[in-house]
């Protein structure tokens, strides 16, 4: 598979990851936090979980965007690679505390270190001139 085809599907998995929590978080926040095997919380997070949902269908249509044209699409790929990172060293913290599970977290233990690492070597370079 060429890098090109690699980037398209890895920004097409992340576009579709982004758009399936965004819609589970806002219409279905308490669910959605539970089925993480998280406990029930108060009300007022679901504001927060609605404002989250907003940022994963925001940065989903971001990714379904930069999939169809990477080469034109460098910012949402470097923003995409930024929440990643972020994303990966909040669990990380959060496991090193003790607030949440390896079970909790599920997939945010290793999936933002793929997403980075294909993001990166995939990362569509400008034609050098020689």
């Amino acid at each position: 598979m060429s890098k090109q085809k690699a980037l398209s599907f890895t920004l097409w998995f992340i576009a579709v990851v982004q758009i399936v929590l965004g819609l589970a978080f806002l219409f279905a926040p308490q669910a959605t936090a539970q089925s993480f095997g998280l406990p029930g919380a108060p009300g007022w997070t679901n504001w927060l979980f609605g404002m989250m949902a907003a940022r994963f269908l925001g940065f989903g249509y971001g990714m379904a965007l930069a999939a169809r044209n990477p080469a034109g699409s460098v910012h949402w790929i470097k923003a995409m690679v930024g929440i990643q990172a972020v994303d990966w060293l909040v669990t990380l913290y959060y496991l090193g505390l003790g607030a949440v599970s390896l079970a909790q977290v599920t997939t945010a233990s290793f999936l933002p270190v793929v997403f980075v690492v294909l993001l990166l070597w995939c990362y569509p370079r400008s034609p050098r001139t020689a």
